[in-house]
């Protein structure tokens, strides 16, 4: 059993493991936002339709990479530690013997 102090402690952590995340993907829609947006009236303006503009796949170039750097972030705050924890062990131990 884990004492009050542990399961505080762990809370804490997961809640700035949170945050940082939240953090993290707020800047990456404002500023991808800001980029792109960027962009696409730079190609307007040099004659471009919005069409044209908006479809240009190497307006979202940033975009995509920062995504990839983003997704591995979610993968490691909301997945992956939860796969190979002693939690993990445990109930999966637990869930083998009663098998």
């Amino acid at each position: 059993m884990h004492t009050e102090e542990e399961r505080l402690a762990k809370a804490r952590k997961r809640v700035t493991e949170l945050k940082k995340f939240y953090k993290h993907f707020f800047a990456y829609i404002i500023v991808n936002l800001i980029f792109i947006g960027r962009r696409i009236y730079k190609d307007i303006y040099r004659g471009d339709t919005v069409i044209e503009a908006v479809t240009d796949i190497t307006n979202y170039k940033f975009f995509f990479w920062w995504g990839v750097g983003l997704i591995i972030h979610a993968i490691i705050v909301f997945g992956a530690p939860r796969l190979v924890s002693k939690d993990w062990e445990a109930k999966k131990i637990e869930e083998l013997m009663k098998k």
